[in-house]
């Protein structure tokens, strides 16, 4: 597993723990903020995944 794909899991946890205090507090400021950390966790973690994949079979590992 990547560095990006580490940093955006992470983002993702750190979303929903804001998201869910963000409901708990009925602060829709907050709760905003933590779905927009998820969706860039997200992708993040996506950019990651694909490039260790390139990375992988361009250097013939699977």
């Amino acid at each position: 597993m990547s560095d990006k794909e580490l940093e955006g899991k992470w983002d993702q946890a750190k979303g929903k723990v804001k998201e869910e205090a963000g409901k708990a507090t009925n602060d829709k400021s907050l709760e905003s903020e933590g779905k927009a950390d998820q969706v860039e966790g997200k992708v993040k973690e996506g950019l990651g995944e694909a490039k260790r994949k390139i990375k992988n079979t361009l250097s013939g590992d699977k």
